[in-house]
């Protein structure tokens, strides 16, 4: 391609993005997903979290799982305060607390303290962090969720985070991702998850 060519191409290119710009003008708040089993779902929603925060917005975030240890995001969050609040409602991995009936309580807890903030025009963006697996694992109903998801403000995104998003959340999400695993060097390599990079 002569740079000629090329620069013809990248014009064409500009003019037709310039086109999808001007018709998409609509704004509303989003229901995003990121599911699936490859690494980077939550770190993904954190990402949006400090686009958040940076544009001045209140965030709220609550985990249903990790709730048993002090992720290094919490950490660095906490400086926002005046902007974010963090609940780690769960108590960890389901198979570490091996009680079926008490992962169902503290998930019911996480969703009624979910809801306050989803109900809450004053909150921009609110990160259930791993409530799919809630969902999968039954300990809340798509139904229940789903209604309260249709109580948001117009304005608010919500993320849900975690493996094995249900159909019904997938259908009723406007942006979903699915994170693919390729490769993860616990699985192939025996290494051990390390701070920075899972926690």
């Amino acid at each position: 391609m002569t740079p000629e060519q090329y620069k013809q191409k990248m014009q064409r290119r500009k003019e037709i993005q310039a086109e999808r710009l001007a018709a998409r003008s609509q704004e509303k708040g989003l229901i995003i997903v990121n599911t699936g089993n490859g690494k980077g779902k939550t770190t993904a929603a954190l990402g949006m979290v400090l686009r958040s925060l940076g544009h001045g917005y209140r965030v709220a975030i609550i985990q249903f799982i990790k709730g048993a240890w002090e992720p290094a995001e919490k950490a660095i969050l906490e400086r926002f305060q005046d902007q974010l609040v963090f609940h780690a409602l769960g108590e960890g991995f389901t198979w570490e607390t091996q009680d079926r009936e008490r992962d169902i309580a503290k998930a019911e807890a996480a969703w009624q303290q979910a809801l306050d903030y989803i109900r809450n025009p004053e909150y921009r963006l609110i990160l259930l962090d791993e409530v799919n697996i809630a969902l999968k694992l039954g300990y809340l109903s798509v139904e229940t969720v789903l209604a309260g998801l249709a109580e948001k403000s117009p304005d608010a995104h919500v993320i849900l985070t975690g493996r094995g998003a249900p159909a019904g959340l997938i259908e009723q999400a406007d942006l979903v991702t699915e994170m693919k695993l390729i490769k993860h060097p616990f699985r192939e390599q025996g290494v051990k998850a390390q701070p920075g990079i899972e926690f």
